[in-house]
């Protein structure tokens, strides 16, 4: 059963409060939007909003809350849920609690003062303003839905904690006490699961781009949202307010990351371990988290190299990964691919690193896999030492993914064959897989012949050059099940938390495009 919720907010300036009208969406409201809950038939439930554009005008800040309160609202909840299956993923060990809040609290409380300091002299700032007031509206959005349902509401640290799953990637290992170990030992970490694989393919003729990725993270985090926001804005250095992207309840980011832009940009990112953990004494509160710089570089960036510039400022050191920014203005089809259409940028505590790929792009490909391409990067985050001591899984050229990709990326021609890479998974005869099915493009730890663990690669999504300018893209949840494997059931992963997520994943394609605006 799918059930499609409408509603509309507006601002009583007088008693500055939130009007909420359910079962409509009426455009003269600040912000109005639907959440179609159809996860369990789909696979993706879809949320769509539009705010500012009603009759009266608002400032930038207001349009920014009721459009992070409608969403609250529409998709608490999702949020509950969400919440309680991602936080035994990520906290193992209570002892990373309180000093995991207390950083979380200093770096929330750091970034207002500088709003309230800054945003009149820097547009950074003043946009760093509205998506805390984004952030604000959603958990007041969600806790008027408990209220109404007699539920005790998520705290501020629970949906900043919701926000930040990417970042406490890597805040918990840094910030868990270390005991019994020497120095020595305790400044390597080993490595976990990787995140994503990414592709992006020119046809030979420069006939299309196409665009992909997939998501690898535990399958308790399966609960997905595609959302399309429309928002406007009368801050003039803001480059877009229109967006399309996979995301999850409560995240006002995607965290895949998979982004198409009104401004034309298209992002995506696969992270990057970072092994050598003296790098860790570098991250402080003082500092912008990445899905903060992520939401800042796509809405104040015109160009790839303007995203790079933005996001390097204030570098938390968390959750780093290799980021790709595609530049469709850049791309003419079947004429040319000029400079600045893919800039490719790399985070580590204490640097980012970017440069343009383009002639990497005209040559037919640029994959994505977890390995760093930076050689600083690489050589600091210590995967050099890792190559060394652990064989070519940590090799940029030779692990697995670059095998398959290279070897591979020249049969995609099209959105089916670009569907059919990023969901490919024959671990069993593929000889550089070595029977592993983790070693591939779409990884399927719950195979495992030993100590199976149910995560790996649990999405996909594409687009090509015509569908990103109409913000649209196909997605698929769930592991794949292609080449005969079987689909994925929580039948045999039961203690593992799976509130509200399908019991088997046997989903198809869904094309995702906004309906209430034209891009």
């Amino acid at each position: 059963m799918v059930e499609l919720q409408e509603a509309t907010v507006y601002w009583d300036a007088a008693q500055k409060s939130v009007i909420m009208k359910q079962g409509v969406m009426e455009t003269q409201g600040v912000a109005y939007g639907y959440f179609n809950d159809s996860l369990l038939v789909s696979g993706w439930g879809v949320l769509e909003i539009r705010a500012g554009y009603g009759e009266m005008t608002q400032e930038d800040e207001t349009t920014y809350f009721l459009a992070g309160y409608l969403e609250g609202y529409l998709t608490a909840e999702q949020m509950f849920s969400h919440y309680s299956n991602i936080y035994p993923q990520l906290i193992t060990d209570d002892k990373v609690l309180n000093p995991l809040k207390r950083f979380l609290s200093k770096q929330d409380r750091w970034a207002r003062e500088q709003v309230k300091l800054r945003r009149s002299s820097d547009p950074l700032w003043l946009h760093m303003g509205l998506i805390l007031a984004q952030l604000d509206g959603l958990q007041a959005g969600a806790a008027h839905w408990a209220k109404s349902k007699h539920r005790e509401p998520l705290s501020a640290l629970e949906v900043q904690f919701l926000n930040g799953v990417g970042d406490l990637l890597d805040l918990v290992p840094a910030l868990t006490p270390r005991s019994n170990s020497s120095a020595g030992s305790s400044s390597f970490r080993m490595p976990g699961m990787g995140h994503c694989t990414a592709l992006i393919k020119v046809l030979p003729g420069f006939e299309n781009v196409l665009f992909g990725h997939s998501s690898w993270y535990a399958y308790a985090a399966t609960m997905r949202i595609y959302k399309h926001w429309d928002f406007r804005l009368s801050d003039t250095h803001v480059a877009t307010g229109k967006m399309s992207f996979s995301s999850y309840p409560g995240f006002l980011m995607s965290l895949d990351d998979f982004y198409l832009l009104g401004s034309g940009l298209l992002m995506t990112q696969t992270t990057n371990s970072v092994f050598n953990g003296s790098l860790f004494s570098r991250l402080g509160p003082h500092s912008l988290l990445a899905w903060h710089r992520v939401r800042l570089a796509n809405s104040l960036a015109r160009s790839g190299q303007e995203w790079a510039l933005v996001f390097s400022k204030h570098n938390s050191g968390t959750y780093n990964s290799q980021y790709m920014v595609l530049d469709l203005s850049r791309v003419s089809l079947g004429h040319s691919i000029r400079p600045g259409a893919l800039t490719v940028v790399e985070q580590i505590p204490g640097k980012v690193t970017h440069s343009d790929q383009t002639q990497a792009l005209r040559r037919g490909y640029w994959p994505s896999y977890n390995v760093p391409f930076h050689a600083d990067i690489y050589n600091l985050s210590g995967y050099g030492v890792m190559w060394r001591r652990h064989g070519e899984d940590f090799s940029y050229d030779l692990c697995p993914r670059a095998k398959l990709l290279r070897r591979d990326q020249a049969k995609v021609s099209d959105l089916s064959s670009l569907k059919h890479i990023m969901r490919y998974n024959n671990y069993r005869r593929d000889p550089y897989t070595k029977g592993h099915p983790c070693k591939t493009i779409c990884c399927r730890n719950d195979l495992r012949p030993r100590r199976p663990r149910p995560g790996g690669c649990y999405d996909t999504k594409v687009t090509d050059y015509q569908m990103a300018l109409q913000l649209a893209a196909e997605a698929i949840n769930g592991p794949t099940t292609q080449g005969g494997l079987r689909p994925f059931s929580w039948r045999s992963f039961n203690s593992t938390p799976h509130h509200g997520l399908p019991l088997v994943y046997n989903f198809t394609f869904v094309t995702m495009r906004p309906t209430l605006q034209r891009p």
